[in-house]
């Protein structure tokens, strides 16, 4: 199956753009190891909170702002609007590493994934340009899928590897070089002549599209249900590991990035196993599957914490399997959730 998949690489230009879109998954991977480390080290206990906070205001980004940015940016050039996106994230990765004050990294964390919110639809925008043939097209969106799934495994073992030698704010100069090989790719890409212009009419049709089409579709609601569950396991992951490991445990900063590797195998694990999942079960059996695994992964995780807060010294190797579990059950709901949108 992954073979086939490669198959659409053999396009020069969806290659560029592929190998972009890796490069700088692999660059917000550091970046997340490197920030929990960078909130623990300003606010030490309090470190959930501030990623808590920082994770809302990503979601705010994504949610708020991006279909503003999208209507927008959707008459300029793609490729400026790809090398722009990517040169504030770079910035902002440069600028991370000097910052002494919570309320910075929440600033730029908003600033960051406007840019994100701006790229990734701007970036999908154009596989159907570049790969006009559907078959190739859902080959595409699937090896997209895998590669968000690989970067979840991938970055953090890389990070744990390099913590061996380096202090974790040299990890924010990996995420820049991501972004910046990602601009360096797009510049190097040749766009088609003419590339279509989607959703037209005014700003305010484009921006409130999305949600006028999501209150008229069943299958979208659905959709949102399953992913209040992957947000909920997420969002566990991402801001409370860091306190888990450094505070809880007394772990060293690799820890962290051991942990969210655990995670990263769970989600890449189904990945690679959801063409023979959806066979047997069927996309919503198997995404329901999906929210009973990590639902479960959860209460088990507020059951460890109990465990050691109360001093249970195994507790650590009880996390560790929870978080792949946790992993696993949303990609059950993530992977195939675009096939509800076909």
């Amino acid at each position: 199956m992954e073979r086939v998949l490669l198959n659409v690489l053999r396009e020069p230009r969806y290659r560029k753009l592929f190998s972009a879109q890796v490069v700088a998954l692999l660059g917000t991977g550091l970046l997340t190891v490197a920030l929990g480390l960078l909130a623990y080290d300003l606010a030490g206990a309090d470190a959930g909170a501030v990623l808590g906070t920082a994770l809302t205001i990503k979601m705010v980004a994504y949610v708020g702002v991006a279909p503003i940015i999208a209507a927008l940016v959707n008459r300029l050039p793609k490729k400026a609007v790809l090398i722009g996106a990517d040169l504030i994230r770079l910035g902002v990765a440069l600028i991370l590493p000097f910052i002494t004050d919570v309320w910075q990294i929440y600033l730029l964390v908003f600033i960051l994934q406007s840019a994100s919110a701006t790229f990734t639809p701007a970036f999908q925008s154009l596989i159907p340009v570049v790969l006009p043939d559907e078959r190739d097209y859902t080959k595409a969106l699937s090896l997209s899928r895998l590669a968000y799934d690989l970067e979840a495994l991938v970055s953090p073992l890389l990070a744990a590897a390099l913590l061996t030698l380096i202090d974790f704010y040299r990890l924010f100069v990996g995420t820049a070089i991501g972004f910046a090989a990602s601009a360096t790719l797009v510049l190097a890409t040749r766009f088609p002549p003419r590339i279509p212009i989607a959703s037209p009419g005014s700003v305010w049709h484009r921006t409130t599209l999305g949600v006028r089409i999501f209150a008229r579709t069943p299958s979208l609601r659905f959709l949102m249900a399953m992913n209040l569950v992957v947000g909920a396991g997420t969002a566990l992951v991402l801001v409370n590991t860091v306190v888990y490991a450094r505070d809880v445990f007394a772990l060293d900063n690799s820890s962290l990035a051991v942990a969210l590797a655990c995670y990263g195998a769970g989600s890449l694990t189904v990945a690679l196993n959801v063409p023979r999942l959806v066979e047997r079960l069927g996309d919503r059996r198997l995404m329901l599957l999906g929210a009973a695994v990590s639902s479960a992964a959860v209460l088990g995780a507020i059951a460890m914490t109990a465990a050691a807060t109360a001093g249970w010294a195994g507790a650590w190797w009880v996390l560790l399997p929870l978080w792949l579990l946790i992993g696993a059950g949303n990609s059950m709901i993530s992977t195939p959730s675009s096939r509800l949108l076909m």
